[in-house]
């Protein structure tokens, strides 16, 4: 069984006992979490296809780790003029794992 799930902004495809990694969530780690837009959910034979989401469909899981991404480096750089600049970036993130998917 998996389900097609939208958070921050991004679509995943999850599965049960599976662990993805999305944008920063406000929620401490070990804390459960519930994303209720379902896009889509299939147990193999069936497909459900929302407009825009699947009524009554959600997915549950845990927090297993909030974290950041490894760094970014950015350089611009104008010949001739002396100038450039550099600047790094490092992207929070969300680990979960995922529990149950209710359809």
């Amino acid at each position: 069984m998996y389900a097609i799930i939208k958070t921050g902004g991004k679509q995943y495809k999850v599965e049960e006992n599976s662990s993805i990694y999305v944008e920063k969530l406000d929620v401490k780690e070990g804390d459960a979490v519930t994303f209720d837009d379902v896009i889509l959910v299939s147990d193999g034979k069936t497909v459900k296809v929302g407009s825009p989401v699947v009524e009554g469909a959600s997915v549950s899981g845990k927090v297993e780790k909030q974290g950041k991404e490894k760094k970014v480096v950015t350089y611009k750089y104008k010949p001739k003029k002396h100038s450039h600049t550099k600047t790094g970036h490092r992207q929070p993130y969300t680990k979960v794992l995922i529990d149950s998917i209710k359809a």
